[in-house]
Formats: C-alpha cells, structure tokens, sequence
C-alpha cells in the first residue's frame, strides 16, 4: 500500500482540485467513521453514491440511495434486498470497467 500523501504539489497526475464529500456514518456497533464519496450512479430514476472509509481507503465502499427533501440531499442505507442485489450488481459492472476487467 502506498504512503503516498496526494497535493496540488505532488507530481503524480491526479486531479486534486476536486472538492471532497465528507461524510461522518455511524455503523451498527455504534462506532463513527469519516466516509469520502467517490462515485455516484443512478438506476432506476434513483441516484446512489459510493462510499469508502476515509482513514481505510483500501477497505470495501458501501452504497447508499441519495434521497432529496427540500432542497437537500442525504443518504439513506438501503434495505431491501432487491434493490441492494440490483446497485452492487451495477457498482460491480462499472469497477469491473474501470478496472479494465470487463
């Protein structure tokens, strides 16, 4: 794993001029973690974002549904099986893709 510390300085090509989408998600034990989006998709009229643990990048993402209200966006986990089983089956497709494996 690289120790790597991404700036506008650094020299490596990537963009750093994103803004970056902070999230603080209280998982099932109770425990806080700071969650950075890194992709969003839609299926079925329905926009999903994709979440990795800030201090953990290596870890597994998590989807969340992006449910709006008034004028504000916020995630919500998703529950049903159906809907789940159908957005990891889109989100595998595209990391297959991005990952040049498809």
């Amino acid at each position: 794993m690289s120790e790597h510390q991404h700036d506008d300085n650094c020299g490596c090509g990537e963009d750093h001029e994103h803004e970056e989408h902070v999230f603080v998600v209280t998982d099932e034990e109770g425990t806080e973690r700071e969650m950075v989006m890194v992709y969003t998709f839609e299926s079925e009229e329905q926009a999903y974002a994709v979440l990795i643990d800030r201090n953990d990048p290596e870890a597994d993402g998590v989807i969340f549904r992006i449910e709006e209200e008034n004028d504000e966006a916020f995630l919500v986990g998703i529950e049903d099986d159906a809907e789940w089983d159908r957005v990891t089956a889109i989100y595998d497709e595209i990391a297959a893709r991005e990952n040049g494996q498809a």
